[in-house]
């Protein structure tokens, strides 16, 4: 329907966003945040938090590449990083990221859209309240989806990407060229490898870092007395934003392992998930699996208290703009 025009002739704005269906109706119940500001928001976040924190990615995927063998290329994450800025300089972290640009991009845009709509739907049948169950859940749904419509795909390609990059004769002349060359020979299939246990981690990621970090924002609110409409401080939601990333990590690095090696240039050695985790367990043993584990703390931790911060304050900016837009 069209808006009427107000007495001095102009017509009054209209949110782009539109107006989320399920209501807050109860006391204290949780405002709803339109999925369309949560994926705009999201896919901003995620864009700036990546450029952040590429260098310690880069250090994660080098060392859980690095199988052990006769001859191990790295000791470990410091001989790791030492090697690389000995060999390429300061710019050699960043290898590989246009890949993960163009990934967490869409990435972190669908995980907060679809966690958005998800809390939207559960509080239209629970009063407008989300739940400790209700937080995981709908943040194991975020995580799905992303797994499936952007995650997979594109960390299959930057995991190959970076391993390309650091063999002796690379054969991707950049990401487009990369993406081609994959699918040409290796077909969709190429790009949708370990799909099983990507999906496992991220809903498992997102259900774990949703969860903590809802309550402990509750809690928050809750003992300073601090409305739903208002954002809390970004230090605050930094701390919490951590540690939601440190209970993530230590819940589901073996499968970040196995993804990992799942989509690397020698995924062809795995028959499937169960066959990943099987040969590295006869082989490298139960310490295998949490190879990597100290690069991927810092750099989890780091990235889910940038991306919760950024998302927020890019949010709060949104709503900002909304209300000058209508005058309110």
């Amino acid at each position: 329907m069209a808006a009427k025009p107000l007495p001095n002739g102009s017509i009054p704005f209209t949110s782009p966003f539109g107006r989320p269906r399920s209501q807050a109706v109860a006391a204290g119940a949780t405002p709803p945040t339109h999925p369309m500001k949560g994926i705009l928001a999201g896919g901003i976040a995620g864009g700036l938090e990546v450029c952040i924190t590429f260098p310690t990615e880069y250090v994660k995927t080098q060392i859980q590449l690095d199988e052990r063998s006769a001859k191990p290329k790295y000791k470990g994450p410091v001989d790791c990083i030492k090697y690389t800025a000995r060999n390429h300089g300061f710019f050699g972290f960043y290898r590989g990221l246009s890949v993960l640009v163009y990934g967490s991009v869409p990435k972190a845009a669908v995980r907060f859209g679809a966690n958005e709509f998800l809390k939207n739907k559960w509080r239209q049948s629970h009063d407008g309240k989300i739940s400790k169950l209700g937080s995981m859940l709908c943040g194991l749904g975020a995580g799905v989806s992303e797994a499936i419509l952007a995650v997979t795909p594109m960390e299959t390609i930057k995991v190959k990407f970076i391993h390309d990059q650091t063999s002796p004769n690379p054969k991707y002349r950049g990401f487009f060229h990369g993406t081609a060359t994959i699918i040409k020979k290796e077909g969709f299939h190429g790009i949708y490898q370990g799909v099983t246990p990507t999906i496992i981690k991220q809903g498992s990621n997102q259900a774990i870092r949703f969860l903590v970090m809802d309550t402990m924002r509750a809690h928050y609110r809750q003992k300073y007395n601090i409305p739903e409409t208002q954002a809390l401080n970004p230090f605050v939601t930094a701390a919490m934003g951590g540690f939601a990333g440190a209970c993530s990590v230590f819940g589901n690095t073996p499968i970040d392992v196995v993804k990992t090696r799942m989509q690397g240039l020698d995924a062809h050695k795995y028959k499937n998930t169960w066959d990943c985790i099987m040969k590295i367990a006869r082989h490298e043993g139960p310490k295998a699996f949490y190879k990597g584990t100290v690069p991927r703390l810092t750099r989890v931790c780091l990235d889910v208290a940038l991306v919760f911060v950024l998302y927020d304050q890019v949010l709060t900016f949104i709503n900002y703009v909304e209300r000058k837009a209508k005058g309110t």
